[in-house]
């Protein structure tokens, strides 16, 4: 059965399309982008209408409005026209996660007693399945045990959700281990059931095993772009919080290659296996990112990416590869096309708290598109604030449909 990543159970949620924009009548139709602006670190609060510029597809438009707002407050507000702005948040927490730590029972502390807020909607998913909180819970029951039944969620759906795929791990690195180990050694742990395999066998293997591994790791493009659209029906503001656990892949050391290339000279089928298993194996690319980040900035969602990481495990004869490249690489791009953050840490709390920080202050900016055509195209949206050089992050446009 493959995993596939992310969207695991996302469906039961229900997907009904409709449109972002916000229309007055058959004419005129409204943007609402989110802007966050920074000096450095710090946000920055004190920007006026007249700070800003609008631009699509490099033509500028009239500001129609822009609204400061801290968490769900509307601190204070500039308007040629009146807008009535959805502060409600919605928060969607995904853990791509390959056992249970610590760590991230921490992170779900954290959100939980100093984050979400009544009327807030959470969602969580995990490797398992899809669980939506309920609004009334917090009249019903203390924080502190919400926090513990969470925890609990997730240690359990990440111990069944991830089983095959640390059994294949662990199969892999068996094989390794036992490749990389003398002959005549004693046995190294977890190589057992592997000894007494003729080379090319074990090989054979091995490639059957990554294969596998590969598979496990399917992320489902069609999955990913039926969010984007259920999300783009939520009113007000949507966060997606994607906690994803740093991969390694077991490879022999380049000595234990040349070893046994050296000892199986007059094999060339052996020659050219170990050349192709163990170069640098690398996936190919799983989605249209171009396509998924613009289906995401178009639905008005704010991508965090919190990728954690862990320092490999140490086997003599054997390396620890990172195999996640493919994932940070994509996820960066679509968080930085939302108006997200992309972080990596060996701590997913302080991840977490960045990401918090990076989204609950923010400007509500509305115009109406000059000559609005409804072509279906994406239109894309560069905001900047005058005379000034502040690092600005915002969605990157929207589809004209």
């Amino acid at each position: 059965m493959k995993k596939q990543i992310l969207l695991i159970g996302l469906l039961t949620l229900g997907v009904t399309l409709f449109a972002q924009e916000i229309t007055h009548d058959s004419l005129v139709v409204n943007i609402e982008v989110p802007v966050r602006v920074y000096d450095g670190r710090v946000f920055i609060d004190n920007l006026t209408l007249n700070d800003f510029e609008v631009f699509e597809d490099g033509v500028a438009q009239k500001i129609e409005a822009v609204y400061l707002i801290k968490q769900r407050n509307i601190e204070r507000k500039e308007e040629n026209t009146r807008f009535a702005p959805k502060t409600v948040r919605n928060f969607y927490l995904f853990f791509e996660v390959n056992e249970y730590t610590a760590r991230m029972g921490e992170a779900v502390d954290y959100f939980i007693h100093n984050v979400l807020f009544s009327g807030d909607y959470l969602t969580i998913v995990t490797p398992m399945k899809s669980y939506r909180m309920k609004q009334e819970l917090f009249e019903v029951m203390p924080r502190k045990e919400i926090a513990t039944r969470l925890k609990g969620i997730l240690r359990k759906d990440a111990l069944q959700g991830s089983a095959e795929y640390r059994n294949a791990i662990n199969d892999v690195t068996g094989l390794a281990k036992s490749l990389s180990s003398e002959p005549t050694s004693a046995d190294v742990s977890g190589t057992d059931g592997y000894r007494g395999l003729a080379l090319d066998e074990s090989l054979s293997l091995y490639r059957v095993l990554l294969d596998k591994l590969d598979n496990l790791r399917f992320v489902d493009q069609k999955k990913l772009l039926d969010f984007a659209e259920f999300l783009k029906d939520k009113e007000g503001q949507k966060y997606v919080f994607l906690f994803y656990q740093r991969e390694y892949i077991p490879q022999l050391e380049p000595k234990v290659i040349e070893q046994l290339a050296s000892a199986n000279q007059e094999r060339q089928d052996i020659a050219f296996s170990l050349s192709e298993l163990f170069d640098t194996r690398k996936r190919e690319n799983f989605v249209d990112v171009d396509k998924v980040k613009k289906a995401y900035a178009d639905s008005s969602v704010s991508i965090h990416f919190l990728f954690f990481t862990e320092p490999p495990k140490y086997i003599p004869g054997v390396r620890m590869e990172e195999h996640s490249e493919d994932i940070f690489s994509a996820f960066d791009e679509i968080a930085q096309a939302t108006g997200g953050i992309s972080q990596s840490s060996s701590n997913p709390v302080s991840l977490f708290e960045n990401a918090v920080e990076a989204s609950e202050n923010y400007y509500l900016l509305y115009y109406s598109p000059l000559n609005y055509k409804k072509d279906g195209k994406f239109k894309e949206i560069k905001i900047r604030v005058k005379e000034k050089k502040f690092r600005i992050s915002h969605r990157v446009g929207y589809f004209a449909n």
